[in-house]
């Protein structure tokens, strides 16, 4: 009797990863909600290219650069935790990805970390660029849009997430590097 409900407790929990397939389809539509977006700060750029001061294309482009480096994390974490966790892809044809089936959850993880990293740089870098930038409120009163308190928390959030990257690489290294070399 206890190894039949073993039995039946193992198959059932081995088929409850089936769980994380319409939340992986579900990440596909946050791609297509992100290039609805990345089409329309296109199109928005394009119209207004020749009006626009070089400082505001800049800081469209670092959104362009921004939302496509999003939405290459989605496609990463989609994939792959689909590979890992549900079940294999088998894609047929030339189009298939080359990293497919060979990202492991440690490799995913430093690559999310990785990614994380560089779409903090670009919002640091779009904060130093409008670091000058004044903002009118209601009452008429013209402040900074940025403060320097706000300016100190923002680099202490971006190196936080720098110093994770780092120490999951360092971790990832000490405590996996052997096997992945097998």
């Amino acid at each position: 009797m206890g190894s039949k409900l073993e039995e039946v407790t193992e198959k059932a929990l081995f088929a409850s990863r089936w769980i994380l397939a319409p939340i992986f389809l579900g990440l596909s539509l946050a791609l297509v909600a992100l290039g609805v977006k990345f089409f329309l700060e296109a199109f928005h750029l394009i119209s207004h290219i020749l009006a626009m001061p070089e400082s505001d294309v800049v800081l469209s482009v670092l959104a362009l650069i921004d939302i496509s480096l999003v939405g290459s994390l989605i496609v990463m974490v989609m994939f792959s935790g689909y590979e890992n966790f549900v079940s294999t892809i088998d894609a047929k044809g030339s189009d298939t990805l080359g990293w497919l089936g060979k990202m492991d959850s440690g490799t995913l993880k430093l690559k999310v970390a990785a990614s994380i990293v560089a779409i903090s740089s670009i919002h640091l870098l779009r904060i130093f660029m409008q670091v000058s930038d004044k903002l009118k409120l209601e009452d008429g009163t013209v402040v900074d849009k940025y403060t320097s308190p706000q300016i100190m928390w923002y680099v202490i959030l971006h190196m936080t997430f720098v110093l994770s990257a780092l120490l999951l690489g360092v971790l990832d290294k000490m405590s996996f590097s052997k096997h992945r070399d097998h």
